[in-house]
Parts: structure tokens; sequence; C-alpha cells
């Protein structure tokens, strides 16, 4: 419970704000406090001369989730979490997830299409797991089921590629989009983004020729372009900008231009909007596991101990790993575990046929993704070890499903935001 405080400094002058807990980082001889007007100011304790509770400030309420209700036909929106779904308490100054997506509509005004609000989850996506991946898939499968166009499923940004990736494989056909979107600012900040990227999702969600996973962000800082990155193509690039999500070795599967209310295709080859056909298991006994210079041996051998079915390492350039390490991979691989060769560069394609590295580790039974990128490839591990027997599996991850593997790279898809 927090505390309303007046504090008194030796000159007079008088603070009245929240008191904030100290953290780990605090500097013990400075109190803080949250004014009325939501900046913080620092005050050393030896300036105190009186520090008086006024009352105790009750945790921060937005009230309770609405049922699912009807505003607009054909897109369902779940409420999954993350920043676009959160309100900055003002009192503490602390963001906080909630299941109700009410408010965005009135925000957003008049939508083309009748719009089904579902509650899913409230949490922010660092604390997603293949477990809610499995939520998300079933709560999307009955929304198509029930006669959805299309779905949006709001989320954090964090893991958002991981749970666009996730969906690319469950549904190997759908009758229509499943846009992931999110913001990098709360709504209720003048700055946020989470109104123009809804817009456009339920407009990819309603219109779209596609039926794909895709993630629905800005393209660039300005409002002027929002890009659908295709769900096995993209990658959260940036911590805080608007423009932080990219498609790697890709360019943009659509673009959605709010001033014109314009939906463009960019991409000729797509899954087409049919029937329905998809899956709600993944595995959760599977790792992702970066390679760096001195990489300890022991690190992959205690997967086995943790009882791991699937492990991806992200290894170097064409997917190279130490020597030290070759032992301890071939001990995964003779206990069953599939293992799976990504590469850290994320640009570019693995090739374990350049050099003698990659052909030890093609020896040791490593199976090389391509071009896949390292999330999507362990998101498509999590879902081949659910859904195909263990000596499938290998093949799978090498056969393209949801355009995760690209036959040949394209040397013009390279650059960064």
């Amino acid at each position: 419970m927090y505390k309303r405080v007046r504090v008194v400094l030796e000159g007079g002058d008088v603070f009245e704000g929240v008191l904030l807990p100290p953290t780990q980082f605090s500097d013990p001889d400075v109190v803080v406090v949250k004014l009325r007007n939501g900046y913080n100011v620092g005050i050393k304790r030896s300036r105190i001369r009186e520090l008086v509770e006024l009352g105790d400030v009750p945790p921060p309420s937005f009230g309770a989730a609405e049922p699912p209700k009807q505003v607009g036909p054909g897109v369902w929106v779940l409420a999954a979490g993350g920043t676009i779904l959160s309100r900055v308490d003002y009192v503490t100054g602390g963001v906080y997830p909630t299941l109700s997506a009410s408010y965005l509509f009135e925000l957003l005004g008049e939508v083309e299409s009748p719009v089904e609000l579902v509650e899913v989850t409230a949490k922010f996506s660092e604390d997603f797991t293949p477990a809610t991946w499995s939520l998300i898939a079933a709560k999307v499968g009955e929304a198509f089921e029930k006669g959805a166009r299309g779905v949006v499923v709001l989320h954090g940004t964090d893991t958002m590629h991981y749970t666009a990736a996730a969906l690319a494989f469950a549904f190997r056909e759908a009758p229509g989009p499943i846009a992931l979107v999110g913001a990098q600012r709360s709504s209720d900040r003048p700055s946020t983004d989470a109104v123009l990227n809804l817009k456009a999702a339920v407009a990819v969600a309603a219109r779209a020729p596609f039926a794909e996973s895709v993630v629905v962000m800005h393209k660039t800082s300005s409002d002027s372009v929002i890009a659908a990155h295709r769900g096995t193509r993209v990658r959260k690039m940036h911590t805080s900008r608007r423009d932080a999500f990219q498609s790697i070795n890709a360019q943009p599967l659509a673009e959605y231009y709010p001033e014109k209310d314009l939906l463009q295709v960019l991409e000729p080859q797509y899954k087409e909007r049919g029937g329905l056909s998809y899956t709600t298991k993944f595995e959760e006994a599977v790792a992702l596991v970066k390679f760096f210079p001195g990489m300890y041996p022991k690190m992959l051998e205690a997967l086995l101990d943790l009882g791991i079915k699937g492990v991806v390492i992200e290894g170097t350039g064409f997917g190279h790993v130490g020597e030290y390490l070759l032992p301890a991979v071939k001990k995964l691989t003779d206990a069953g575990v599939v293992v799976a060769m990504a590469s850290q560069t994320l640009y570019g394609r693995v090739n374990l046929y350049v050099y003698r590295r990659g052909r030890e580790l093609l020896a040791a039974g490593v199976v090389p993704v391509e071009d896949m990128l390292p999330e999507v490839a362990y998101a498509k591990l999590s879902w081949a070890l659910a859904n195909f027997k263990r000596e499938e599996v290998p093949q799978v991850l090498k056969t393209p499903v949801a355009f995760e593997i690209n036959p040949r790279s394209d040397p013009l898809a390279f650059g960064a935001p």
C-alpha cells in the first residue's frame, strides 16, 4: 500500500505526493515523492524537517473488463495483454495491463466491420510460454469456427514475433488473417501508437485477401504507414521506437495508409482465405541457446537433465560453434534431442557445407534451418515436436510451411532500422 505524504524541508519548502518505495537502485539517503502533476522529486533525507503521512493510496484500478460485446460484423478482437491494453497509473507512475479493450474502440470511433471483443489473458508478453500460444490458438480457432472473417490479437510487443510465428504454424488453413497488434506507448499517452495500429489491424483482418499470421505495427516513426509483417519473417529490432518491428530477409506482406484508408498487398504469393485446419499443441521442453566464444559444453549437456526434447542453437555466420562444443552436441543428438542450427546474423542463411565445422555439425546430427530466424525456428520446433513423430521432425523443420524459409536469399533484403 502506498502512502500519501507531506514533506517539509528545513528551508520551509513543502511537497505533497505519494511516497514511492525504494528499489535496488535507490540511493538510501534520498526519498522519492511522486507529485500531483505526475513528476517525481528526489529529496535528501538530511534536508527533511518533517514527514507526515496523510493516508493510504489504494492500488490502481481501471474497472472490470467488459463482457464480450458486438460493436460492429466479422472481426474478432482477442485481448491478450501488453502495452496496447495497458494504462498508466499516474499516482504511482506504473504501467498496468488490463483486459478491457472497449476504451480503445472509443478512441478509434466507428469501425468497418462488426467487432467481437473477447478476453484471453492480461499479461505482459515476457510472461508468455508455449502454453499461452496454445491458449491463444484455441481462442483464434474458436473465433473462426463461429464465423469470424479475421482475428485481431492485442499483444505485448516484446514476444509478439514469437506468438506470430507460433500461430503461423498452428493454422495451416484459415478463413482470414490473424493480425497481432501492439503498442510501444500506452493508449492513454498523447504519443500513443495504439489507435492507428489497431485501426490498421482491423482493416487487415477485415479486408486482406490473405489468411496468414501477421504483425501489424508502424512501418516508420511517423503515422503515415502501418506495415503488416509476415509472422515468420518479423523481428522486434528496437526497444522503444514506433517502427521497432522489421521484416527480415523479406518485405512486409502488406501496408496500410491511414489517411487514405488504403490497404495495399505487397507480396504476390500468400496463403489465401479458405477452410480451417489448425492445432493448439506446442511442446514446452524446447530451448533457444545463443553460442558465444568460450561457451561451456556443460551448458548444452545440462539440457539433458532438464528433459529438453529440442534445442535451437544460434550459431555464428553460416551456423558454426566452437570445436569444444561438438562432443556436447553429439551427446544431445545421440540422446534423441533434435538440435537445429540458426544464425545470429539474422540476414542471409545457414550453410553447413562451406566450412569443415559445418560438415562436422552435420555429421553430429544437427539440422540446418536455412534462413529461418532463430525465434521462428524455436516456435516451429515447439510446434513440430508436439504434432509429429520424433523421427519426422528434422524433415518438418527443413520443409517450408508458412513462408518461414525462402528458396534463395535476396541481397536487396539486407537492412536494419
